[in-house]
Protein backbone atom coordinates (compact mmCIF):
# COMPACT_ATOMS: atom_id res chain seq x y z
CA UNK A 1 0.00 0.00 0.00
CA UNK A 2 2.83 2.40 0.82
CA UNK A 3 4.27 1.91 -2.65
CA UNK A 4 0.95 2.76 -4.28
CA UNK A 5 0.64 5.89 -2.18
CA UNK A 6 4.13 6.93 -3.20
CA UNK A 7 3.20 6.54 -6.86
CA UNK A 8 0.05 8.60 -6.44
CA UNK A 9 1.85 11.33 -4.57
CA UNK A 10 4.66 11.53 -7.10
CA UNK A 11 2.25 11.46 -10.03
CA UNK A 12 0.65 14.72 -8.92
CA UNK A 13 3.97 16.36 -8.19
CA UNK A 14 5.29 19.20 -10.32
CA UNK A 15 8.67 17.44 -10.26
CA UNK A 16 7.29 14.64 -12.42
CA UNK A 17 5.92 17.12 -14.93
CA UNK A 18 9.30 18.87 -15.04
CA UNK A 19 11.09 15.54 -15.57
CA UNK A 20 8.74 14.53 -18.41
CA UNK A 21 9.37 17.89 -20.04
CA UNK A 22 13.14 17.42 -19.76
CA UNK A 23 12.88 14.00 -21.43
CA UNK A 24 10.77 15.47 -24.24
CA UNK A 25 13.24 18.32 -24.74
CA UNK A 26 16.25 15.99 -24.78
CA UNK A 27 14.93 13.68 -27.48
CA UNK A 28 12.88 16.14 -29.51
CA UNK A 29 15.97 18.26 -30.09
CA UNK A 30 18.03 15.28 -31.20
CA UNK A 31 18.09 14.25 -34.86
CA UNK A 32 20.07 11.06 -34.32
CA UNK A 33 20.97 8.73 -31.46
CA UNK A 34 23.41 5.90 -30.83
CA UNK A 35 23.17 3.66 -27.80
CA UNK A 36 24.15 0.18 -26.62
CA UNK A 37 21.19 -2.00 -25.72
CA UNK A 38 20.31 -5.18 -23.89
CA UNK A 39 16.97 -6.76 -24.75
CA UNK A 40 15.37 -9.26 -22.37
CA UNK A 41 12.26 -11.05 -23.63
CA UNK A 42 10.20 -13.14 -21.23
CA UNK A 43 7.35 -15.10 -22.87
CA UNK A 44 4.56 -16.26 -20.57
CA UNK A 45 5.57 -19.51 -18.89
CA UNK A 46 8.91 -19.72 -20.69
CA UNK A 47 12.57 -18.92 -19.98
CA UNK A 48 13.79 -15.38 -20.49
CA UNK A 49 15.81 -14.75 -23.65
CA UNK A 50 18.54 -12.07 -23.71
CA UNK A 51 20.07 -10.31 -26.72
CA UNK A 52 22.30 -7.25 -27.08
CA UNK A 53 23.96 -4.91 -29.52
CA UNK A 54 23.88 -1.33 -30.78
CA UNK A 55 20.83 0.76 -31.70
CA UNK A 56 21.01 3.64 -34.17
CA UNK A 57 18.11 6.07 -34.60
CA UNK A 58 17.76 8.84 -37.13
CA UNK A 59 14.77 11.07 -37.76
CA UNK A 60 12.46 10.74 -39.47
CA UNK A 61 11.46 7.13 -38.77
CA UNK A 62 14.71 5.23 -39.14
CA UNK A 63 16.13 2.53 -36.87
CA UNK A 64 18.99 0.06 -37.07
CA UNK A 65 19.48 -2.70 -34.49
CA UNK A 66 22.90 -4.33 -34.90
CA UNK A 67 23.09 -7.42 -32.68
CA UNK A 68 26.34 -8.74 -31.26
CA UNK A 69 24.41 -11.49 -29.44
CA UNK A 70 23.25 -13.29 -31.46
CA UNK A 71 25.96 -12.18 -33.84
CA UNK A 72 24.72 -11.15 -37.27
CA UNK A 73 21.10 -10.53 -36.37
CA UNK A 74 19.93 -7.25 -37.89
CA UNK A 75 16.78 -5.15 -37.85
CA UNK A 76 16.47 -2.11 -40.09
CA UNK A 77 13.56 0.32 -40.37
CA UNK A 78 13.84 2.62 -43.39
CA UNK A 79 10.87 4.79 -42.42
CA UNK A 80 8.30 2.70 -44.27
CA UNK A 81 9.20 -0.94 -43.74
CA UNK A 82 11.00 -2.96 -41.12
CA UNK A 83 13.42 -5.69 -42.19
CA UNK A 84 14.37 -8.40 -39.71
CA UNK A 85 17.28 -10.69 -40.63
CA UNK A 86 17.87 -13.91 -38.70
CA UNK A 87 21.26 -15.39 -39.65
CA UNK A 88 20.54 -18.81 -38.10
CA UNK A 89 17.72 -19.29 -40.62
CA UNK A 90 19.16 -17.01 -43.34
CA UNK A 91 15.70 -15.45 -43.44
CA UNK A 92 14.43 -11.88 -43.82
CA UNK A 93 11.00 -10.87 -42.54
CA UNK A 94 9.59 -7.73 -44.16
CA UNK A 95 7.01 -5.90 -42.07
CA UNK A 96 5.43 -2.43 -41.90
CA UNK A 97 7.01 0.15 -39.60
CA UNK A 98 7.09 -0.83 -35.89
CA UNK A 99 4.02 1.19 -34.87
CA UNK A 100 1.97 -0.46 -37.64
CA UNK A 101 3.40 -3.98 -37.50
CA UNK A 102 2.59 -4.71 -33.87
CA UNK A 103 6.28 -5.17 -33.06
CA UNK A 104 7.11 -4.57 -29.42
CA UNK A 105 9.69 -1.99 -30.41
CA UNK A 106 6.73 0.35 -30.90
CA UNK A 107 7.25 2.03 -27.50
CA UNK A 108 10.67 3.12 -28.81
CA UNK A 109 9.36 4.41 -32.10
CA UNK A 110 8.20 7.67 -30.50
CA UNK A 111 11.86 8.64 -30.17
CA UNK A 112 11.93 8.88 -33.96
CA UNK A 113 9.30 11.61 -34.05
CA UNK A 114 8.05 14.18 -31.59
CA UNK A 115 7.81 12.91 -28.04
CA UNK A 116 4.80 14.15 -26.07
CA UNK A 117 3.93 11.95 -23.11
CA UNK A 118 0.38 13.28 -22.83
CA UNK A 119 -0.34 12.46 -26.48
CA UNK A 120 1.37 9.06 -26.56
CA UNK A 121 0.46 7.62 -23.16
CA UNK A 122 -2.32 7.49 -20.56
CA UNK A 123 -2.39 7.06 -16.76
CA UNK A 124 1.14 8.43 -16.38
CA UNK A 125 2.64 8.05 -12.90
CA UNK A 126 6.11 7.98 -11.41
CA UNK A 127 8.03 6.82 -8.37
CA UNK A 128 11.62 7.37 -7.23
CA UNK A 129 14.05 4.53 -7.90
CA UNK A 130 17.34 5.49 -6.32
CA UNK A 131 18.49 8.68 -8.04
CA UNK A 132 16.30 7.86 -11.04
CA UNK A 133 12.55 7.80 -11.62
CA UNK A 134 10.43 4.92 -12.88
CA UNK A 135 7.57 6.24 -15.01
CA UNK A 136 4.61 3.95 -15.67
CA UNK A 137 1.95 4.47 -18.32
CA UNK A 138 -0.54 2.80 -20.61
CA UNK A 139 -1.08 3.18 -24.37
CA UNK A 140 -3.17 6.12 -25.51
CA UNK A 141 -4.91 4.04 -28.18
CA UNK A 142 -5.97 0.41 -28.47
CA UNK A 143 -4.07 -0.28 -31.70
CA UNK A 144 -0.66 -0.54 -30.03
CA UNK A 145 0.78 -3.98 -29.18
CA UNK A 146 1.38 -3.38 -25.47
CA UNK A 147 -0.84 -3.00 -22.42
CA UNK A 148 1.65 -1.19 -20.20
CA UNK A 149 5.01 0.53 -20.53
CA UNK A 150 7.61 1.71 -18.02
CA UNK A 151 10.54 4.08 -18.42
CA UNK A 152 13.47 4.49 -16.04
CA UNK A 153 14.71 8.06 -16.44
CA UNK A 154 17.84 9.69 -14.99
CA UNK A 155 17.72 13.13 -13.33
CA UNK A 156 19.03 14.74 -16.53
CA UNK A 157 16.18 13.22 -18.58
CA UNK A 158 18.00 10.30 -20.19
CA UNK A 159 15.97 7.14 -20.75
CA UNK A 160 18.02 4.17 -19.57
CA UNK A 161 15.33 1.49 -19.56
CA UNK A 162 12.05 0.79 -21.36
CA UNK A 163 9.87 -2.10 -20.24
CA UNK A 164 6.80 -3.06 -22.27
CA UNK A 165 4.17 -5.64 -21.38
CA UNK A 166 2.21 -7.14 -24.25
CA UNK A 167 -1.46 -7.98 -24.15
CA UNK A 168 -0.35 -11.63 -23.96
CA UNK A 169 1.59 -10.69 -20.78
CA UNK A 170 4.96 -11.29 -22.43
CA UNK A 171 7.52 -8.79 -21.14
CA UNK A 172 10.12 -6.94 -23.21
CA UNK A 173 12.79 -5.10 -21.23
CA UNK A 174 15.28 -2.83 -23.03
CA UNK A 175 18.24 -1.42 -21.08
CA UNK A 176 20.36 1.33 -22.66
CA UNK A 177 23.93 2.47 -22.02
CA UNK A 178 26.55 4.85 -23.49
CA UNK A 179 23.97 7.04 -25.21
CA UNK A 180 25.25 9.53 -27.79
CA UNK A 181 22.98 12.31 -29.03
CA UNK A 182 23.32 13.62 -32.58
CA UNK A 183 26.23 11.42 -33.72
CA UNK A 184 26.91 11.49 -37.47
CA UNK A 185 25.20 8.42 -38.97
CA UNK A 186 25.48 7.50 -42.63
CA UNK A 187 22.02 7.31 -44.20
CA UNK A 188 23.12 4.17 -46.06
CA UNK A 189 22.93 2.26 -42.78
CA UNK A 190 19.13 2.51 -42.95
CA UNK A 191 18.97 0.95 -46.40
CA UNK A 192 18.56 -2.81 -46.10
CA UNK A 193 20.03 -5.28 -48.56
CA UNK A 194 19.24 -8.95 -48.01
CA UNK A 195 22.27 -11.26 -47.68
CA UNK A 196 22.88 -13.51 -50.62
CA UNK A 197 20.57 -16.51 -50.68
CA UNK A 198 18.37 -15.27 -47.82
CA UNK A 199 14.68 -16.13 -47.92
CA UNK A 200 12.49 -13.00 -47.89
CA UNK A 201 9.08 -13.39 -46.27
CA UNK A 202 6.58 -10.54 -46.38
CA UNK A 203 4.05 -10.03 -43.60
CA UNK A 204 0.80 -11.71 -44.52
CA UNK A 205 2.51 -13.65 -47.28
Amino acid sequence: MAGLLAVSAFAGDARLEALLKSVETRYNRANSLQVLFREDYTPVGRVRKSESGMLLLRKPGRMRWEYTAPKGKLIVCDGKNMWMYTPADNRVDKLPSPAESGDMRAPLAFLLGKLHFDKEFSNIAGRPEGPDTRITAGPKTDNLPYSAVEFVVTPEGRIREVKATGFDQAVYDFTFDQEKLNPPIDGKLFHFEAPQGAEIVEAGG
